[in-house]
């Protein structure tokens, strides 16, 4: 077989739908590979028949209820000839899977946050390590010990072929060896997270860490060697089966092959977190990054792809962004750099990266050593106004936009063309008319294309809740004005009642939400030293309402509630007379005092069916702000119901309308002394619950409200000795990060961060165990709204 004696592309393996989190050779069938993804699947991909040169998903697995961070085979035993495949996910569970059925042969259960590694050993021997600051010994479905000593999450772990001994490393910035469950030595060394371990022999193993660097360790202490080439975070290290050299992948955006102690070649990848690698039987090369596809590398000619197919990822490679922010560029300065025919001098090493100035762009480029010519891995990106003017093009004809649009999680999509020559109404109107869909979703249509075009409107716009095209009101639950807000989600899969969310405290507009200054929405105002974000210690709380419409609501749903559920007129009648005194303000001096019967006949009412209970949700988060509701509801004997009930209404299976008005609920519980001490004796059932919800939503408004709730907590704890209550609360933001959408939940769970991590030293070495450093970085250079930006550098600052 001919070797070029440096790898290419072999093929690229779609078919997960986010990260790949983790990859590893399988066991069977010969040349597989198992990946998993926060897609929360894990997958076993077979080589196809030759000349085929890519791969086929051969099993999928499913049995997490968050996203797979981790895999490992357990090797074959008689019990189980083929092995089994082990995964571990952010629900802190791991399951063990055979290959022939896609649920889980059996679950361990007993880490307390996420299981992020896993390790396997002999007779069935199965190592993991978590947050949660420990590792674990599995056998025969129990848990044999528990490995405690690190300070901090435990990211990689490894068993040593020698019999007992183990490896783990952690955000610690150490790497412990243990032995029968005690820790017998420990290596430092690292001056970052130790991210990865890979065992060379029974007295040799390497580790990469956080600070760029991977080292080479003697088991007796010694660090024999280190190696640098990587600009950012180190993922993960694989070894080559001379047991000599290994690969390395990181948050750098490349693969990187090392050789007789150097950096053989790097291949640069269009994608920012390359998370994991593994090496096939056949020395080919699996990795997984932040894209969801999987690609394989190979030194084989024969297996590589086809010249069309390379000079097409090159292409891909070429047309990626890169922000010098991120550290992918390393420490080098673009300013005053050279033209083009700085390219015609050849590279002095092997991925050296040259920045060149080409008219008005910025280009990057990577020398290749194989090759013998710089390759260009992208235009350099930041703090540059520059925008590009792609048309889309749509069923024949050319767009500015086109927009996915769900309209109800895990079902059909539609697609919305706009230009922003045309009026965002008429366009929603003619979207809404096309897919059938009801005329109320109007104004969540038009300010979702506002939004998301950013402003680039020269349509006319629509004043107020009127209906352009009937000249009629809508009801939009959260808005003063009967109008959404801008951001919010254009549908919610509840029927004809549109949650919508107008601009709640907080939400990007005209006014900052904490400091009722600018919106921040210019790059101008990133100069801005002073942090005006956190610590955010007064509750934030969702206020403007619309009564006339909520009341109408109300009267429609209970025309035609079962006979059962059907409300008497008195009763309506009194709903609407507190509803008229809450929307007021129970600050207002006019405002009247409720009565027990009031305030009792409004809670037996929000038991209503959860298909028609919506618009007694908005008038119940709108009286917990009265103080007679808060401390009745919230007190110490019906406080309890109150809750639970709430937390029965967030359930990740339940009506999003409803998930979110009972989260909006929680928050206004805040405004009031009882509300707080309920919802801090309740945080553990919360925030169990909110971590399920953050992690299986995918609506906006719903995002939105999490967050808030995540930040009024926040505000709670910030100056509290609570490490256990800081800590339950940074893992949910941690879990919550991964899957928000909206840039206003975003920059309510970094306003969190702030608040929880200002002038708290442990809570900041815990959040940097877990790993939030890397997690929000994506997020500093966001220029719109730029509050979002500012707030992350200043969360970032902290964790320095």
């Amino acid at each position: 077989m001919a070797s070029s004696n440096s790898y290419k592309l072999r093929c690229s393996v779609p078919g997960h739908e986010m990260d790949v989190r983790g990859v590893t050779a399988a066991l069977f069938p010969d040349g597989a590979f198992v990946s998993v993804s926060r897609d929360r699947t894990g997958k076993v991909w077979t080589p196809n028949a030759s000349p085929d040169k890519g791969f086929t998903e051969m099993h999928c697995m499913a049995g997490h209820s968050s996203f797979v961070s981790c895999v490992c085979v357990i090797a074959p035993s008689d019990t189980y000839p083929r092995g089994l495949i082990a995964t571990g996910g952010n629900d802190n569970n791991i399951c063990v899977f055979t290959l022939d059925q896609p649920q889980p042969l059996f679950r361990l259960e007993g880490h307390k946050n996420t299981v992020c590694t896993l390790s396997s050993g002999k007779f069935g021997t199965l190592l993991s390590g978590s947050w949660d600051t420990t590792a674990k010994v599995w056998l025969n479905e129990k848990c044999m010990m528990t490995l405690q000593g690190h300070t901090a999450a435990v990211w990689a772990v490894a068993i040593l072929p020698e019999q007992g001994l183990m490896l783990s490393g952690s955000a610690d910035k150490t790497i412990k060896l243990w032995k029968a469950g005690r820790c017998e030595k420990t290596y430092t060394g690292h001056e970052d997270c130790v991210r990865g371990l890979a065992v060379l022999s029974d007295m040799e193993f390497f580790s990469c860490s956080n600070d760029t660097s991977v080292r080479r360790w003697m088991v007796t202490g010694e660090c024999v060697q280190v190696y640098y080439g990587h600009t950012n975070y180190i993922y993960s290290i694989a070894i080559f089966p001379n047991s000599q050299d290994f690969v390395s992948t990181g948050e750098d955006r490349t693969v990187r092959i090392w050789r007789k102690g150097e950096c053989f070649q790097t291949i640069r990848l269009p994608a920012q977190s390359v998370w994991s690698c593994c090496i096939l039987p056949n020395n080919d090369i699996a990795v997984g990054a932040s894209d969801g596809l999987i690609r394989v590398f190979t030194e084989a000619e024969d297996r590589m792809a086809s010249p069309e197919d390379l000079l097409a990822f090159e292409d891909e490679l070429s047309k990626t962004t890169i922000d010098p922010k991120t550290g992918d560029l390393g420490d080098i300065k673009i300013e005053d750099l050279p033209g083009r025919e700085h390219l015609n001098e050849p590279g002095n090493r092997e991925g050296q990266t040259r920045l060149i100035k080409d008219g008005e762009k910025v280009e990057a480029y990577q020398w290749s050593v194989s090759d013998s010519r710089w390759l260009k891995i992208g235009d350099v990106v930041g703090g540059s106004n520059q925008q590009t003017s792609k048309k889309v093009t749509y069923e024949g004809k050319e767009y500015d936009f086109v927009f996915t649009i769900d309209v109800n999680e895990g079902g059909p999509s539609m697609k919305l063309p706009y230009n922003i020559a045309e009026d965002p109404w008429l366009t929603a109107h003619n979207f809404l008319q096309k897919n059938d869909l009801s005329p109320m979703f109007l104004d969540q249509v038009a300010n979702f294309i506002i939004e998301n075009t950013k402003g680039h409107v020269v349509g006319p716009a629509t004043p107020g809740a009127v209906d352009p095209f009937t000249g009629s009101g809508r009801y939009v639950p959260g808005a003063a004005d009967g109008r959404t807000g801008f951001g919010a989600d254009p549908f919610t899969g509840s029927g004809r009642y549109i949650p919508g969310s107008g601009p709640a405290p907080g939400s990007t507009g005209v006014t900052d939400p904490f400091t009722g200054g600018g919106a921040y929405s210019s790059a101008a105002h990133r100069q801005t030293t002073t942090n005006i974000y956190f610590p955010k210690t007064d509750g934030v709380t969702f206020d403007q309402a619309n009564a006339t419409q909520i009341i109408a609501k109300l009267k429609e749903l209970n025309i035609g509630a079962p006979q059962e559920h059907k409300l008497s007129e008195e009763f309506v009648e009194s709903l609407e007379t507190m509803l008229g005194s809450v929307v007021v303000g129970p600050n207002n001096s006019n405002t009247q005092p409720l009565t027990l019967q009031q305030i009792n006949l409004l809670w037996k009412a929000s038991h209503w069916p959860e298909d028609i209970v919506f618009p007694v949700l908005d008038i119940l988060r709108l009286a917990v702000r009265h103080p007679q509701v808060n401390e009745s509801l919230c007190g110490e004997a019906e406080g309890t119901q109150l809750c639970n009930h709430l937390l029965s209404l967030m359930s990740p299976q339940g009506r999003p309308a409803n998930q979110m008005l009972a989260l909006r609920t929680l928050c206004n519980c805040f405004s009031g002394r009882q509300g707080r001490a309920l919802l801090l004796a309740q945080r553990d059932a919360v925030l169990t619950q909110a971590t399920d919800l953050a992690a299986a939503t995918r609506n906006k408004n719903v995002q939105v409200a999490l967050a808030t709730l995540l930040l009024n907590y926040a505000g709670c704890l910030h100056g509290r000795p609570q490490l256990e209550a800081k800590a339950q609360c940074l893992s949910v933001v941690s879990t919550a990060l991964e899957s928000v959408q909206d840039t206003e939940a975003v920059f309510r769970l970094l306003v969190a961060l702030g608040t929880t991590l200002a002038s708290d030293q442990t809570a900041r070495d815990l959040a940097r165990s877990l790993g939030v450093n890397s997690q929000i970085a994506k997020y500093s250079s966001v220029l719109d709204p730029a509050k979002v930006g500012e707030c992350c550098q200043l969360v970032l600052n902290e964790l320095q």
